[in-house]
């Protein structure tokens, strides 16, 4: 990169990059698709990769691959759970792309190879590690994922992060569509590492993957979501597995551990005759109670009989995926709020109780009506103080559950 470009990203650093685009350089020596990538890169770097964001020289690869890469947060946690394998003396990225998580595991092993097929990715990536004074046992390899792989003798873990997208750039979930399809490579993975790690979509099913990769061979299952947001899938593999797989429910701070496959006592029904016997509606007693709402983490999971077991909180239903209680449960994983009132679909209790609001913030779980549909029937403008959830307890009634956040 010459100077010119260089001092065009510093004195733009903070501009619109597609009105930069539009206006272009009176200067002919920068390079100004060098430059607008770098800007934009840098911007999307100072909210995902602070720390790398707040260091001079680091580049940055196409929107695409800003996209794709981890957060520093999911990559520190990627870190923390090799930390905890019981072997991580050598490290192998195979599919290296922007290396933030090949960067941060490689703090915890006495060495690591980073493996990169893209010649321009793989050129920065390398850059960047010199930049980031990267401990000097570390490899850079541009070459073909699965063809180190079968050149490989041994590691303590091999890490894959599959492309969720097919030829025609259209995005992928399942497993096996990925690229490179890993269940077709799991048995020489297997025979190669201790442990395999793998990144995988959001999206896609936590046993559904368990099932595809084989439960056998299954140690971890980690759902990850940062700011109550699921960001990945995180597996953790082996050749033996172990006796009893654990499933990781993790949203930014907070950490839930269940057994997978662990025998749970189902709930019984009639506990579920909410409101009559949890949040009595008598006329003089008003509405006493809380409103839970589990995380990201703990909804992708899908656990709510064991969540309800482990909190004791009551399931409005079961699927409308909301828990009670009388008295609040401090420590519970998710949102909490205040019960003051709820609301039948009678239009006389809606005007009496729900049209005074004026605005509310509206979620619905298992209820026939979108949020926009309620909002423009109830007339409620958004945001405020107020909380709505509209959803369908365990005898088929639909309400609306009037709260405020705690």
């Amino acid at each position: 990169m010459n100077e010119a470009t260089w001092r065009y990203i510093c004195e733009h650093a903070d501009d619109d990059v597609r009105q930069l685009a539009l206006q272009g350089s009176r200067d002919i020596d920068v390079d100004m698709g060098t430059a607008l990538q770098q800007i934009q890169g840098r911007q999307t770097a100072r909210k995902k990769l602070p720390t790398w964001a707040a260091k001079r020289g680091i580049l940055y690869p196409s929107h695409l691959s800003m996209e794709q890469c981890s957060s520093e947060q999911t990559a520190r946690y990627k870190a923390h759970v090799l930390e905890s394998l019981p072997a991580k003396e050598r490290i192998v990225d195979l599919t290296g792309g922007f290396g933030v998580d090949f960067a941060l595991m490689s703090e915890s092993c006495a060495e690591a190879v980073y493996v990169e097929q893209q010649p321009e990715l793989f050129a920065i990536a390398t850059h960047n590690f010199n930049v980031l004074k990267l401990r000097p046992t570390l490899k850079t390899i541009c070459a073909d994922g699965v063809d180190y792989l079968h050149q490989l003798d041994y590691a303590s873990l091999i890490f894959l992060d599959p492309a969720r997208r097919d030829i025609r750039g259209s995005r992928t979930y399942g497993i096996g569509d990925c690229t490179p399809n890993v269940l077709l490579l799991m048995e020489e993975l297997l025979a190669k590492a201790d442990h395999v790690m793998l990144k995988l979509s959001p999206m896609l099913d936590w046993r559904k993957a368990v099932e595809d990769i084989g439960h056998k061979h299954v140690e971890q299952v980690h759902i990850v979501s940062v700011g109550n947001e699921c960001k990945e899938l995180l597996l953790v593999l082996s050749a033996t597995g172990c006796a009893q797989p654990c499933l990781y429910c993790v949203n930014d701070n907070n950490c839930d551990i269940f057994e997978i496959d662990s025998p749970v006592q189902t709930l019984p029904l009639e506990i579920e005759l909410f409101p009559d016997n949890l949040l009595p509606l008598k006329e003089g007693r008003g509405v006493a109670g809380f409103l839970y709402e589990p995380n990201a983490s703990l909804m992708k999971a899908g656990l709510f009989d064991e969540l309800a077991n482990r909190y004791g909180v009551v399931p409005l239903a079961r699927n409308s995926h909301l828990f009670t209680s009388e008295e609040r449960v401090a420590d519970f994983p998710g949102r909490t709020f205040q019960i003051t009132t709820i609301s039948s679909m009678n239009k006389r209790e809606l005007k009496e109780k729900v049209l005074p609001l004026q605005q509310a913030n509206i979620s619905v779980r298992n209820f026939p009506i979108s949020v926009a549909e309620l909002r423009k029937r109830l007339k409620l403008s958004e945001g405020g103080s107020n909380y709505l959830f509209a959803t369908t307890l365990a005898n088929g009634v639909h309400v609306l559950i009037i709260c405020q956040h705690l």
